[in-house]
Order: C-alpha cells, then structure tokens, then sequence
C-alpha cells in the first residue's frame, strides 16, 4: 500500500527506499493513522474537515513542498470551500477572527517554532477557540510539518 508520505515523497513500490521504510511497518502505518486523525478525526472539534485541509496546504506552501500543495489543494477543492477558506490556505494574512489567529499560530510554528510562547496559546482561546480546538490544531500543525520532513528527507535520499 502507497500511503501519503511515499506519494508526497514520490516513491513507488518497486522502489528500495519504499520498501526499506516497510522494515519499520509500524512507522508507516502510524503516520498514516496520525494523518487520518488530524485531517479526518471522528470528533472534528468543530474543526471541519475543509478548515483542516485549508491550514494543511497553507503549511505545505510554508513548506515549499510542491507535492503536498498539490494533494492538499486537490483535496480542499473538491470540498468546495468558501472564499476565506481559499485565502488561508494560499496563504493570506488580512483574515478575519478565528482565522486570523489560527493563521498566526499555524505560520508562527511552522516557520519559527522556537519562537512559539504560551501567550499563543492564549491568543487562540481569545479568538474563540477551546481548550479541546487548541489541542487539535496543534495536532494538525505538528503532523503537517513532521509530513513534510519525512517526505522531504525521503526526496534527497531518492535523489541520492
């Protein structure tokens, strides 16, 4: 099975570098899962899915990974998601609240983790989200960096 971090790394079956990611099956399999917890949970937390894609594109052009801007894109579009939702995961700053505060720590971690404090997070809780949303974005923007690592680390070993 391709799972998303091959795609994004472009790695096919036939592949040694695929198949020595599968000496470590539990690995593969976590990352998936952890993918489909962050982006597909069965509690959203009032998350929705189409939110969660927009920030997981956002971070991949933070990222610069052509590939997962691409997935990701594909799959908000086909979400048909509004106008605000498109302008977060381009990458637009003039947001409106929650947004606005969501972006900031999404573009804050992202590029400048040592940079994050607890006043973030309290930032985010005047905003308007929760305890629970906090938790569950942080959970979104630490499984989309750690994706684009690996899938970058991947590429220059492919490359190799």
């Amino acid at each position: 099975m391709i799972d998303a971090i091959d795609k994004a790394a472009g790695l096919s079956p036939d592949e040694a570098l695929f198949n020595a990611r599968r000496l470590r099956p539990e690995f593969v399999q976590g990352a998936e899962q952890c993918r489909v917890s962050v982006l597909q949970p069965a509690n959203d937390q009032q998350l929705a899915k189409d939110l969660r894609l927009a920030l997981a594109c956002r971070m991949a052009r933070l990222n610069h990974d052509e590939a997962l801007i691409a997935d990701y894109q594909a799959q908000l579009v086909e979400l048909h998601p509004t106008e605000s939702l498109i302008a977060l995961a381009a990458g637009e700053t003039t947001l409106h609240q929650p947004l606005a505060a969501i972006a900031r720590q999404v573009d804050l971690v992202t590029l400048t983790p040592a940079k994050a404090e607890a006043d973030d997070m309290k930032k985010l809780a005047q905003a308007g989200l929760t305890n629970p949303q906090i938790v569950a974005l942080s959970e979104l923007i630490a499984f989309v960096n750690f994706q684009t690592r690996v899938a970058a680390g991947l590429r220059l070993m492919r490359s190799a």
